[in-house]
């Protein structure tokens, strides 16, 4: 039973997702859908939650602060609306739930950054694609 579930996750997970971890100030690039018109919305924010790293549910929760109130939005790292996201920051934290960020603002609200190597997080490798199954989907067309 579980090869199949498996085989179907498979199926619906992107290739490769950005490693994105607690404490990283992230942009996410997210496709909404407005009537007949599709646009991009960029959301840019602290990441205070990232759970079930290698599962088809993986998430993270990303935290801005807009017009001086608290935005928190979750998104499903697979998920065909999320079309990228990139990593600007990356913070030292002590724990994947980051939960007191919420009673904090100002210069409280602050995180002691580090070194990373920004283009090596962010790029992704294209997917690898057997030459076999696209010369039998050429020969089907």
């Amino acid at each position: 039973m579980q090869s199949v579930i498996h085989a179907v996750e498979a199926k619906y997970k992107k290739h490769a997702v950005v490693d994105v971890k607690s404490g990283d100030t992230v942009k996410v690039h997210q496709k909404i859908k407005e009537g007949a018109k599709e646009r991009v919305q960029i959301f840019e924010g602290l990441v205070i939650r990232a759970s079930r790293k290698d599962s088809l549910t993986s998430t993270i929760c990303v935290r801005k602060i807009a017009s001086g109130v608290g935005v928190e939005k979750t998104y499903l790292l697979h998920s065909p609306n999320v079309i990228k996201i990139e990593v600007t920051k990356r913070s030292k934290v002590r724990r994947n739930y980051l939960s007191y960020m919420r009673a904090l603002t100002g210069k409280n609200a602050r995180l002691s950054s580090v070194e990373f190597d920004k283009r090596g997080v962010n790029d992704i490798p294209e997917p690898v694609v057997n030459e076999e199954v696209v010369a039998e989907d050429a020969k089907t067309e």
